[in-house]
């Protein structure tokens, strides 16, 4: 716990003063041995300055001096060590209510400008965060689309100029349809440029060339997870796809997107002032790649499947009409979906729509299972397309790392998991050796999709925010400052989620030694999660853990 660091610090400051004064005031500690054998005698002796007589007054002074200067020791370890204890911002008697609207209104100046550079802001958040009312206007701002010092006018220009290079991103992929469908006349899928060729198409083949990650236990444990709705996956050197009819089509997996290719996408991304009829046919081809073609099939099957627990936190989006769902559902492409009512389809639909797009913007990462779970609750809260696009690439800035074929950002995460737990409880940790399950890839699910599986969805919208806040708060360098310094209850990091994850596991620590004797029995103990978390308990423990071990980690 954090007061037992605060304690022992204080109490070190308190024993090294106490020798100062002793040695200041010319008595030693040796005297006061002879008090074993002479009924404490020797301690009076020390006490009153000894020497030639045992009551000599002018030492009165000091010892009275040395004794409060021990009580206030005391007092002050104490002191320190409560408020150690009750520092979490997160704790049931600290908890804050979320930000409300008419505070909210109360953040900006005449300008539309944060008042305080978003000080107030991101401490609100991370201490409570948004009211549902609030999070389509408060998002953006903790996940870096606007930033905190930003205008209402710079606002508009921003979102007026994302917009566009949305609706480029979006032609791009409706060209790909184009492409796709074998009744398109050649001219047309190639443009106007003359240097198309005919057998530059290739018509109807797809070979899958990357990896599925859903709920996944990683490479070298094939062990099935249950993906928390009812899919299982096993994630294998080369993944297959939760979806019946979509395993089939899994086994032709190959290998990742050549770097010509990969360089090639990303010239045409980083080209945001190109028109879609100026050089078509480059971007068409490099988007006709067998990688975007798989990627655009696995984007569908996984919206098709997407839960529908968000209905009920969207009025709106619930309420969409039979004939709007499926035109938006026509637009993308979408298919198989009779069976879905028309909320399902609208938001499955858009879910097509903007991770389409994200595989054009980041083609290095392109799309994988797990992105949708990231998406869901996102375009579940922001209703226009453009905003929920940036969000989710505000977001994947630092996600986009849990989806790297190599699994480098996965498994350096999955290490920092198993460092705090082998910093905090060693015990635990040695059974986890003894289990060769030390290097944690039984909570791997919950750090590929930031425990969206194991949460309810109200309560993965509080994590996410208040780990945003804590991951706005450091690029802001708001951390720097006096008041991050003085007042911050939680020192923010970047990995509050690992924290979290690793106290997750150390709640069910008695369990986990007493009971499981394979990392099979804990993967389904991690599993059986879901749906049973206090968001705010795992934040709490992980304060404590954020306190005391950061430093170290």
């Amino acid at each position: 716990m954090v007061w037992i660091k605060l304690g022992q610090t204080t109490t070190k400051l308190s024993l090294v003063l106490l020798v100062l004064l002793f040695s200041l005031s010319g008595y030693g500690f040796v005297d006061a041995a002879v008090g074993k054998n002479d009924r404490g005698i020797g301690a009076i002796f020390w006490m009153t300055g000894g020497g030639s007589s045992y009551g000599s007054q002018s030492n009165v002074g000091i010892a009275i001096a040395v004794t409060v200067m021990a009580g206030l020791a005391v007092a002050a370890t104490l002191v320190y060590s409560n408020r150690g204890h009750l520092q979490s911002p997160w704790s049931r008697r600290r908890r804050k209510h979320a930000l409300q609207p008419k505070q909210w209104k109360t953040l900006f100046d005449e300008d539309g400008r944060l008042c305080d550079g978003g000080v107030k802001l991101l401490k609100k958040v991370r201490n409570g965060g948004v009211h549902p009312d609030l999070r389509a206007e408060v998002w953006p701002f903790l996940l870096g689309v606007y930033d905190l010092k930003s205008s209402e006018e710079e606002r508009g220009n921003i979102k007026t100029k994302n917009r566009k290079e949305y609706e480029k991103l979006r032609e791009q992929c409706e060209q790909t349809y184009k492409q796709n469908d074998p009744n398109t006349p050649i001219t047309e899928k190639c443009g106007t440029n003359s240097n198309c060729k005919e057998d530059s198409i290739d018509d109807g083949e797809v070979v899958d060339s990357y990896p599925l990650y859903d709920t996944a236990v990683p490479t070298g444990h094939d062990q099935p997870c249950d993906g928390g709705d009812g899919s299982e996956i096993t994630v294998k050197s080369q993944t297959e796809s939760s979806d019946s009819d979509s395993s089939e089509e899994a086994d032709d997996i190959g290998g990742s997107p050549t770097p010509e290719n990969v360089a090639e996408e990303t010239d045409v991304r980083k080209d945001n002032t190109t028109s879609s009829n100026k050089g078509g046919c480059k971007a068409s081809n490099s988007y006709r790649s067998e990688s975007f073609a798989t990627w655009q099939r696995i984007i569908r099957l996984d919206a098709i499947r997407a839960n529908d627990e968000w209905i009920v936190y969207t009025p709106s989006q619930a309420a969409v009409c039979s004939k709007k769902a499926h035109t938006l559902a026509e637009s993308v492409c979408l298919k198989d979906y009779s069976h879905l009512e028309a909320c399902r389809i609208f938001h499955a639909a858009r879910l097509v729509s903007i991770l389409e797009a994200y595989t054009i913007y980041d083609p290095e990462i392109g799309y994988c299972q797990g992105m949708s779970d990231l998406l869901s609750p996102i375009i579940s809260v922001v209703e226009d397309d453009s905003e929920a696009f940036w969000c989710f690439v505000g977001f994947m800035k630092k996600a986009r790392h849990n989806f790297r074929l190599d699994e480098v950002g996965i498994r350096g995460q999955l290490n920092i998991v198993s460092k705090i737990i082998k910093g905090k409880d060693t015990h635990l940790y040695r059974h986890l050796e003894d289990l060769q399950a030390e290097d944690c890839f039984f909570v791997y699910r919950m750090v590929v999709v930031l425990f969206r599986r194991e949460l309810r969805f109200e309560q993965t919208l509080c994590l996410w925010e208040v780990m945003w806040a804590d991951q706005t708060a450091i690029r802001a360098g708001i951390t720097k400052s006096a008041w991050g310094k003085m007042r911050l209850r939680a020192p923010p990091t970047d990995d509050l989620l690992l924290y979290a994850i690793a106290a997750c596991v150390l709640q069910r620590r008695k369990l986990i030694i007493e009971k499981y004797s394979s990392m099979d029995e804990i993967l389904r103990e991690c599993n059986s999660m879901a749906g049973h978390l206090d968001v705010w308990k795992l934040l709490d423990d992980a304060h404590d853990l954020v306190v005391t071990l950061h430093d170290k980690i």
